[in-house]
């Protein structure tokens, strides 16, 4: 059987980060939390990302940046990453998408169940 897949999530709502993580996990991932910009660029290096799921809103750098300095590096320049924010301008939308993310979702209008499809979707 092939490892298990990784999956980094940036979300500094601690509920929704062990909620996520709980699903993940009880899906087969390993998943590994962290819950603000700088850590996330900190841990992708050491825990190599299959997939990242990534707020916008968060501490010390916000998911924005985050996409930005990820897609700087050739290494990740292809790696899927979902955007789960509470950010639902079109303007935001447009900046996820110039920044390459896969998806965008706001995270009061999909249910975890649709989160998690989309999730195993993009690593099919």
């Amino acid at each position: 059987m092939d490892s298990k897949k990784r999956i980094l999530v940036a979300e500094d709502d601690g509920f929704l980060a062990r909620a996520y993580e709980g699903k993940l996990s009880r899906l087969g991932y390993e998943v590994m939390i962290v819950g603000d910009g700088e850590a996330t660029l900190s841990k992708m290096e050491s825990f190599n990302p299959d997939l990242l799921v990534l707020d916008i809103m968060m501490p010390k750098m916000n998911g924005f940046g985050v996409l930005g300095a990820i897609r700087q590096n050739p290494k990740w320049q292809n790696l899927p990453v979902v955007v789960a924010t509470n950010l639902g301008q079109p303007e935001d939308m447009a900046k996820a998408k110039e920044l390459n993310a896969s998806f965008y979702v706001i995270k009061s209008d999909i249910s975890l169940s649709d989160l998690m499809a989309k999730i195993a979707s993009l690593l099919t």
